[in-house]
């Protein structure tokens, strides 16, 4: 897995960001992480610090100074990983609900599949879901299906947030335009990826609730989710170069 990063955002995460690291880094020697932390009160960032004595060069920190959203922190370490030339870049959750262990099979996808984004999908195979109650997994399911329905993308999993970039893909879009910092941030990737015509694969994994920590998912994530969509889709009617 050369010319790799994991990009992992996290907020308070002190009882899984040690055991997340330590698993990526057992999948390969030469994956390297990205950790943007948001000034977790818990220590998360100190934790981090520490371990990249232990990692030297492979394990990288940039701090924010507040809670400013899942999207923002990708699109921060976005820009970092691309001013570092890394080739595959790859978005993951700090909490286990990734499996580290299905890294390579996304990068694979990539580097030897031909594809420019690997969805870590939920969906492709039925419904891959752990640990959710059942309401968590209906509206997530139903959620996919209502943004494909809007989009016409042919994507399954249209909110998964397991997933692997080629850097062309990250070079092609204006990260400057992407709007959305919450649950719609991975929906509005999906949908500008799918807009310049890129190769996306749906690769079925299986997603595990997290056991340590607490969810970061709020009403008003899902409804920016909900509402933004539709906006999105018109807005691409008329600005279709515009991306």
């Amino acid at each position: 897995m050369k010319d790799a990063v994991v990009i992992i955002p996290t907020y308070n995460e002190i009882e899984n960001i040690e055991l997340i690291i330590k698993a990526v880094f057992s999948e390969s020697k030469d994956i390297h992480i990205l950790i943007v932390d948001d000034n977790s009160p818990d220590g998360t960032s100190d934790k981090v610090k520490a371990l990249q004595n232990i990692f030297p060069g492979r394990l990288h920190l940039k701090q924010r100074e507040e809670k400013a959203g899942l999207g923002t922190a990708y699109i921060l370490g976005f820009k970092w990983s691309l001013v570092r030339k890394y080739e595959y870049i790859f978005e993951m959750d700090a909490d286990f609900s990734h499996d580290p262990k299905d890294l390579i099979r996304l990068y694979k996808a990539c580097a030897e599949g031909g594809a420019d984004m690997a969805i870590g999908s939920r969906y492709i195979t039925g419904v891959n879901v752990v640990n959710w109650p059942m309401n968590r997994v209906l509206m997530s399911y139903l959620a996919s299906k209502y943004v494909r329905f809007i989009t016409g993308m042919n994507i399954n999993d249209t909110t998964a947030g397991f997933v692997c970039y080629r850097r062309n893909v990250l070079e092609a879009l204006n990260l400057r335009k992407i709007k959305f910092i919450g649950y719609a941030f991975q929906i509005e990737m999906k949908f500008k990826t799918y807009l310049k015509n890129f190769k996306i694969v749906e690769v079925p994994v299986i997603f595990t609730d997290r056991t340590r920590g607490e969810s970061k998912l709020s009403s008003g994530i899902i409804s920016e989710a909900v509402f933004g969509v539709i906006s999105m889709k018109l807005k691409s009617l008329f600005k279709r170069k515009d991306l």
